[in-house]
């Protein structure tokens, strides 16, 4: 029989569980976390539950906000994070990652991983038997809507009743606002151009569980939306296609007088690195609708939310 724990309401179980995309939860569990992570910001939650416990943290792609926030966040609940590029692990040299998955679990509590191929995190999921988060896929960013989201909430003090518009590449961030759609009810709108659209069976999905739509006007989709969202025309591992796409989006820029369009009290998100006079202008970036500062930041404070709930095995609250 395996033990389980409940946090909160949030039932975990004690032997593994893990976070690969926005579905893994339910809207309660993420309603509860972002209780958690209320907490946690404000500094009332002072117990560090990770206390002797690691986190591997394995890089295939570059970071800035998806490392430091995760770094710090085990730091400040009591746990310690190794950093483990291509070239620190034997993945570079050819092993499988489902190797790699049984020996890491034979030293650390949890994984997180940023990489490309979404199939190799779902591969280390199936074989590892401690959690993994996904940090980072080209088809998912689930910690990052997470963060979006609970700005949201800050913002708004709920996501109920409010549109959501996204601007620009139909990638993996916008793939995991899909999702979040689907799992929370509020309404979404996209514009992208044709040719780069979301991922179809996610679309469809989303679809018919919220009010979703796609538009190829993108003041069509932010006319008195909420949030105004974009990301770069760019990921990484597309470098290559910088001057097509750099065609194909263009008049898809979040300028001032698109977000006009937006409700009055809009705010903007960007998951950053921003690429300042092609998704968006400087003026908007920096503008009072700005949220995406504020955004970043709590990247750390709902990943550490996720990591309790996951990694720490007690109470979050």
């Amino acid at each position: 029989m395996v033990a389980t724990v409940i946090l909160t309401g949030f039932r975990c179980r004690m032997s593994k569980r893990d976070f690969l995309k926005i579905p893994d939860l339910t809207a309660s569990e993420i309603e509860e976390l972002f209780d958690l992570t209320t907490e946690l910001k404000a500094g009332r939650y002072r117990q560090q539950p990770l206390a002797g416990k690691a986190l591997a943290m394995v890089f295939t792609k570059s970071s800035t906000r998806t490392r430091v926030s995760f770094e710090s966040g085990m730091f400040q609940l009591g746990g310690s994070a190794l950093f483990l590029s291509g070239r620190d692990l034997q993945l570079g040299r050819g092993e499988p990652i489902k190797d790699t998955a049984r020996v890491l679990s034979r030293y650390i509590d949890g994984i997180m991983i940023r990489t490309f191929a979404h199939a190799d995190v779902e591969e280390l999921a199936r074989h590892a038997s401690v959690p993994v988060i996904n940090g980072l896929t080209d088809h998912l960013h689930p910690c990052q809507i997470l963060a979006d989201i609970f700005t949201v909430r800050e913002e708004f003090e709920d996501w109920r009743h409010r549109v959501v518009a996204w601007v620009g590449d139909g990638n993996n961030v916008a793939n995991s606002w899909l999702h979040a759609a689907a799992v929370l009810g509020f309404e979404l709108r996209l514009a992208c151009p044709e040719g780069y659209e979301p991922d179809h069976q996610i679309f469809e999905l989303a679809q018919r569980a919220a009010k979703v739509s796609m538009h190829e006007d993108p003041e069509d989709a932010v006319r008195g939306a909420h949030v105004v969202n974009t990301d770069v025309w760019a990921s990484m591992g597309q470098e290559g296609e910088a001057e097509s796409r750099a065609l194909a989006f263009k008049g898809y820029c979040v300028d001032a007088e698109l977000m006009q369009a937006a409700a009055p009290d809009a705010i903007f998100l960007h998951c950053l690195p921003a690429h300042r006079g092609e998704e968006v202008t400087d003026e908007v970036i920096e503008g009072p609708q700005s949220r995406v500062f504020d955004e970043a930041e709590n990247r750390l404070h709902v990943q550490k939310g996720l990591l309790v709930r996951l990694l720490g095995g007690e109470e979050g609250a």
